[in-house]
């Protein structure tokens, strides 16, 4: 099982009410969307959506962290 993936959001210009500036999103792996530049990010809604990858910074996080962050929600 490969670790979770997380991104600080950058920009949300369009997505005010998705995306909130500076704050940790998880990433879900989808090959397609990231050729496309895009990437899926469950947004404030709670749900899986695609948003323009120029829109965050992606982290790598320790492991035990990513999990921490994982089980919090």
């Amino acid at each position: 099982m490969s670790t979770p993936t997380f991104a600080v959001c950058i920009r949300n210009s369009g997505y005010e009410v998705s995306l909130e500036l500076r704050k940790l999103y998880e990433v879900l792996p989808d090959n397609q969307a990231e050729a496309y530049g895009r990437l899926r990010v469950i947004d404030e809604s709670g749900e899986d959506y695609l948003f323009p990858e120029e829109f965050f910074v992606l982290l790598q996080l320790p492991e035990a962290l990513a999990s921490q962050l994982l089980r919090a929600t």
